[in-house]
């Protein structure tokens, strides 16, 4: 199949480019990129787009599938629909599900269990909000799988982590806090020669304690449990020792707050090996929006107060924040229906963030095109160790058509998604994906 896009908002963050040309995509590559392209076949499918944005696919370092374990929540298949709807390519799952995934068995049958079809030669696949979910028929996005660092994710005992990694996994981490530094430092010493990305969240459970909220005057207001800053900084202090010590790289997961970026910062400057990434709802909302007391407010980390957000904002534009993550935490209707404090935390998110993310950071000029798509596909990609192609002819067509304009409402007809836990349901919200490849 030969698609001619015509007059598109290219932005390519490889090349540095956002300006409009026409694309050619033949049999899975991009054939040619040009002001304006006239040397097509006759069965070139021509398409306007005029208004709509080309962009690399985006890429998302960690989320939640309910599968194994809690398919009520989320399928292999409805997570990997709901992703490509949202314009992300690659996608990766962390290791909590049920059973763990701490054994090579267990790769290899999420492997083969992946659900759906795949488009061959690079096919596209189109979206549309209006249109019922069950009728998504388009290529799904790579799967990537986190290996597990401890057994069962109990903290205690680390996995086989060669075997893990001889399996495929993309990487290695729990997803949840690991305060056992001993197991931490001979974590980061056995990895070291196998040349996969780790990522640790770095939280002391004990200064959380039974904390919802991130500590200040709103919490003292909403009358919740407040969580404080050292929780998150202590730890990140800890895990930057144990990096400037053995010199394995680390991720560092779930970055929340105004004095973790000036921590990470430091680091960077000093050459320690290590990228960031925070969620892309600590960049739209802070502690303000807990007014509501609606549940799919309750992540963890909490939302910060507004300094945290602006601070978080400036370190993603500056390059400190590395990436975006989307960190998708599906839960059934039954599970979130509590009241704040009880729900479990976490929201979903992957037919959500390029929408919301580019009506209040980019439309507001806060944030450039190139800046924002940087943060959720080709640095994303490389705290996976993984490269993104430019957009420029003779490559693979692993790309995200977005239109920006398209307005469609959040409810549960318009989701791919198998759960519903988000603040922006029954929403009208603006900007759509329209097409990927990959």
């Amino acid at each position: 199949m030969t698609e001619l896009l015509q007059k598109v908002r290219v932005i390519d963050p490889v090349s540095e480019i956002d300006e409009l040309f026409d694309v050619l995509i033949a049999d899975g590559y991009i054939r040619e990129v040009a002001s304006h392209i006239s040397d097509i076949s006759a069965d070139t499918q021509i398409r306007d787009c005029q208004g709509l944005v080309l962009g690399p696919g985006l890429v998302d370092l960690y989320s939640h599938s309910g599968e194994p374990g809690f398919e009520e929540r989320e399928t292999l298949s409805s997570f990997l629909q709901a992703a490509a709807a949202g314009g992300f390519t690659r996608v990766s799952i962390l290791p909590d599900t049920s059973p763990v995934i701490d054994n090579p068995a267990l790769v290899a049958q999420l492997q083969k269990k992946r659900g759906g079809t795949r488009g061959q030669g690079g096919q596209g696949g189109n979206f549309s909000p209006l249109s019922s979910p069950s009728s998504l028929s388009s290529p799904l996005p790579l799967l990537h799988l986190w290996g597990a660092i401890t057994v069962d994710i109990a903290g205690k005992q680390m996995t086989e982590l060669a075997d893990l990694a001889s399996a495929g996994v993309v990487g290695f981490t729990d997803g949840k806090p690991l305060e056992n530094l001993a197991l931490v430092r001979r974590v980061l010493e056995y990895l070291q020669p196998l040349g996969k990305p780790v990522a640790f969240w770095p939280s002391d459970r004990q200064l959380t304690a039974n904390g919802v909220m991130r500590e200040g005057t709103n919490a003292l207001r909403f009358g919740l449990p407040p969580i404080p800053t050292s929780a998150e900084t202590t730890a990140i202090a800890a895990m930057l020792e144990l990096v400037a010590t053995i010199g394995t790289p680390v991720h560092i997961m779930r970055v929340s707050t105004a004095r973790s970026v000036e921590l990470i910062a430091s680091a960077k400057a000093a050459g320690l090996p290590i990228t960031a990434s925070t969620t892309w709802m600590h960049l739209l909302l802070d502690t303000k929006a807990v007014k509501s007391y609606h549940s799919s407010l309750h992540l963890d980390p909490p939302l910060g107060n507004p300094s945290d957000m602006a601070a978080l904002r400036t370190g993603v534009r500056a390059g400190v924040i590395d990436a975006i993550a989307i960190d998708h935490t599906p839960y059934s209707y039954e599970e979130k229906v509590q009241a704040f404090a009880e729900a479990p935390p976490g929201a979903i998110g992957l037919e959500l963030a390029l929408p919301l993310l580019w009506q209040y950071l980019v439309e507001t000029e806060e944030f450039t095109a190139l800046e924002l798509w940087r943060a959720l596909s080709t640095n994303p990609a490389e705290c996976l160790g993984e490269k993104v192609s430019a957009i420029v002819p003779h490559q693979l067509a692993e790309l995200t058509l977005f239109d920006p304009q398209q307005t469609w409402k959040v409810e549960r007809k318009s989701l791919y998604t198998l759960s519903q836990n988000t603040p922006w349901l029954g929403q009208q919200l603006k900007g759509h994906v329209v097409q990927i490849w990959c």
